[in-house]
């Protein structure tokens, strides 16, 4: 149980927490971008299952956990070109973890605790699917499209300097100094969506096999924190040899990445 100070800091509005369901047992699982855009795309009305889960077990050695092996088949055909098949590796160790839930109301409840956590990757047969359509999305976020905008008001009014604008000079300074650059380094960068960064990585990765973190953050313009998370999820980090303190790709996606440089 929460105590009083803690659940108001939760729910502003009640102080109570619903625990009829901490016992129930429930999954994460982290999976990839294109896997949940289709389930959030899913309309609630259909009762058709989103995908299924396999268990494959050694009737011989069901004693060993090792021995189990998780597979989630993609339901329907609604997912286009997505994979239909993925892995889901599970692991053995992790923090002990609550699910919790609020309604704008500011009613909190507990949903269940963490009996699995899981790690879902397209299956091997499906790799070189799921590189291909990476790179597809890559293609398409490296497009810009520009748009020319009719502004109503002609006398440029939206057009002026706001205040805080890099460079803006008030018109009524005396001394008419201009305002000093601001330094890349003290820019605030603002994070990308994480699918559209993902494949942007994946492009880097083509154009060069190990990259620097700094030189990541240059290229990419995002946090460096962001950037290590996704980092953690798609490479592996070099700490000795001839590439030591450099990022490359898992050998998973290095894989799909020197097919498409061959073709």
């Amino acid at each position: 149980m929460m105590d009083e100070a803690h659940g108001h800091s939760i729910g502003s509005s009640s102080s109570n927490v619903d625990t009829a369901k901490a016992e129930r047992s429930v999954w994460l699982m982290k999976c990839p971008v294109v896997v949940a855009k289709s389930w959030q795309s899913h309309p609630h009305s259909d009762p058709h299952p989103l995908a299924k889960v396999v268990l494959s077990l050694d009737p011989l050695r069901h004693d060993d956990s090792s021995s189990l092996q998780f597979t989630m088949e993609m339901a329907g055909t609604e997912a286009g070109s997505i994979p239909k098949s993925y892995s889901l590796n599970m692991f053995k160790d992790f923090v002990p973890m609550c699910i919790f839930s609020e309604t704008n109301q500011g009613k909190v409840a507990m949903e269940g605790k963490v009996e699995h956590k899981f790690d879902m990757k397209p299956h091997g047969e499906n790799i070189e699917e799921y590189g291909r359509l990476c790179r597809e999305r890559t293609s398409k976020s490296m497009i810009k499209n520009r748009q020319i905008r009719v502004i109503d008001n002609d006398r440029g009014v939206h057009m002026r300097p706001m205040p805080g604008m890099v460079g803006l000079i008030s018109s009524t300074s005396k001394d008419k100094k201009k305002t000093a650059p601001v330094k890349q380094s003290d820019v605030k960068r603002t994070r990308r969506d994480r699918g559209e960064l993902e494949d942007i990585m994946f492009k880097l990765f083509e154009r060069q096999s190990n990259w620097a973190l700094k030189q990541l953050v240059q290229e990419t313009d995002q946090p460096a924190q962001f950037l290590k998370e996704i980092l953690n999820e798609l490479c592996v980090y070099n700490k000795r040899g001839t590439n030591q303190g450099t990022y490359e790709l898992k050998p998973e996606y290095k894989k799909a990445v020197e097919d498409t440089t061959a073709e």
